[in-house]
């Protein structure tokens, strides 16, 4: 008979129930890994590996030179925009030396022309997907610290049973 009323007092005893709870989730997880588990520190493994990899391409600030240079490449879309009409202006103005320019233009081989309309494509093509590109990125969130290298106790696996311990020590 005591035998009997230990067991019983050992299972309906504050904690003795969960106790039995978590020997057998330890038990079971000899068996077959937790795959909630192995989920959350994928994602941990995964997020980062993107935080690193994304550390690398932050851009570095820029200087005097680099501020020069993005200046000069910002340049031949206005200059091309405004000497447009610039054109129509300078034919208005002097119509003679309009036409003699025109015509100097119309001595250009076609091969130049073809080689000037790529180099012109090219630009612009490569402007607008740098500026696609780098539009899009988006920066990850901070990683909150290291990868876990323990394995948590069964109640913090399973934030639904803690809560509902919490809740039942509370009472």
């Amino acid at each position: 008979m005591g035998v009997i009323m230990g067991l019983v007092r050992a299972l309906f005893s504050r904690g003795g129930a969960a106790e039995l709870g978590r020997v057998g989730v330890e038990v079971a997880e000899v068996f077959r890994p937790n795959a909630t588990r192995q989920l959350e520190l994928g994602h941990n493994a995964y997020a980062a590996a993107q935080a690193s990899y994304a550390s690398e391409f932050r851009r570095a600030p820029g200087g005097w030179f680099d501020g020069l240079v993005n200046g000069l490449n910002r340049l031949p879309r206005p200059i091309l925009a405004l000497a447009t009409p610039a054109l129509f202006g300078y034919a208005m103005v002097d119509p003679s030396g309009f036409s003699v320019r025109m015509q100097g233009l119309q001595a250009v081989p076609e091969p130049l022309w073809w080689l000037l309309g790529a180099v012109v494509a090219f630009y612009f093509g490569a402007r607008e997907t740098h500026y696609m590109r780098g539009g899009r990125t988006v920066a990850p969130e901070p990683v909150a610290g290291p990868l876990p290298t323990e394995t948590p106790t069964a109640a913090s696996e399973n934030p639904a049973l803690a809560d509902w311990r919490a809740a039942r020590d509370g009472d």
